[in-house]
C-alpha cells in the first residue's frame, strides 16, 4: 500500500513523462522503426507500451550517486536498428531540455532539478509531499 500524496505526485511525474514521450516521438518520427512486436504510437492504454520510446521515471535512494535520492529517467528506444551513440546522445539532451521546461509545469511549486547523474538521467531536489 502507497500513501496517497505519493500516488498523486507520481501522477504528475507520470503525466510529464508522457509528454516527453510525445516531444521524442514526434522529433525521432520515422528516423527509426519500431520493434516488430511493439504497437503503433497511441494505441495501447499507456504511452510506455506503444511506438519507439518507452520512458519511465522510477525512484531510487541514490545510493553511491553524485545527485542522491531521486527518480532515474530511463528512455528506451525500442528498435532492432543500431542507434549510433551520438544519436542516443542527441535524444538524451533533448530529454534534459524539455525536462527544464516540463518540470515546473507540472511540479509549479517546487524546487526540482534535473541533470545528468553518472550514466543516467536524474531528476532530484524537493521530493517532499507537501503537508499530508
Amino acid at each position: 500500500m502507497r500513501h496517497h500524496a505519493t500516488l498523486k505526485w507520481e501522477q504528475q511525474l507520470d503525466k510529464a513523462m508522457q509528454e516527453l514521450d510525445h516531444v521524442l516521438e514526434e522529433q525521432f518520427a520515422g528516423k527509426y522503426s519500431r520493434h516488430p512486436a511493439r504497437p503503433k504510437r497511441g494505441t495501447t492504454a499507456h504511452h510506455s507500451h506503444d511506438g519507439l520510446f518507452g520512458i519511465y521515471a522510477n525512484f531510487t535512494m541514490g545510493i553511491g550517486s553524485q545527485k542522491g535520492k531521486g527518480y532515474v529517467v530511463d528512455i528506451k528506444l525500442v528498435t532492432l536498428e543500431n542507434v549510433p551513440t551520438k544519436v542516443r546522445k542527441s535524444i538524451e539532451d533533448t530529454a534534459l531540455s524539455e525536462l527544464e521546461t516540463l518540470l515546473p509545469k507540472y511540479f509549479p511549486s517546487v524546487d526540482l532539478d534535473i541533470a545528468k547523474d553518472g550514466p543516467v538521467i536524474k531528476i532530484y531536489g524537493d521530493l517532499s509531499l507537501g503537508t499530508v
